[in-house]
């Protein structure tokens, strides 16, 4: 299992301290600093089943600069809105968990991250 994680989220520290509390085995990915592909983004996307505007944080400063709000949300954008969460992380939704029956949750709430613990082996 592994966890996206940015530090100073307090989403990501409550879903580290459930997954300590539960002897979870997992790796962190500080994603901000290890920033994923746009190869990996497209990988957790179909993890997770979702499109990529589905885990954008269209709220942040970047998301306004681009003017996301009014990217097309279709097959043919798709491409685009992932090129952006590759460029700009900190628009990328966290917690990312992925478990290890190759599914994957955004982990922003106590459920999303027992549903990833009942996943995972580790």
């Amino acid at each position: 299992m592994e966890i996206w994680i940015n530090p100073a989220c307090s989403k990501c520290r409550s879903a580290l301290s459930l997954l300590d509390a539960e002897g979870a085995g997992y790796t962190v990915r500080r994603y901000l600093d290890d920033v994923p592909s746009q190869d990996e983004i497209r990988g957790v996307l179909a993890r997770l089943g979702l499109e990529p505007w589905d885990i954008t944080r269209t709220q942040e400063a970047a998301a306004k600069e681009l003017g996301l709000k009014d990217w097309p949300r279709d097959e043919g954008a798709r491409d685009r809105w992932i090129a952006a969460l590759a460029e700009h992380p900190k628009l990328i939704q966290r917690p990312i968990i992925t478990a290890d029956d190759g599914s994957a949750v955004v982990g922003r709430t106590e459920e999303a991250v027992r549903e990833a613990l009942s996943r995972s082996t580790s």
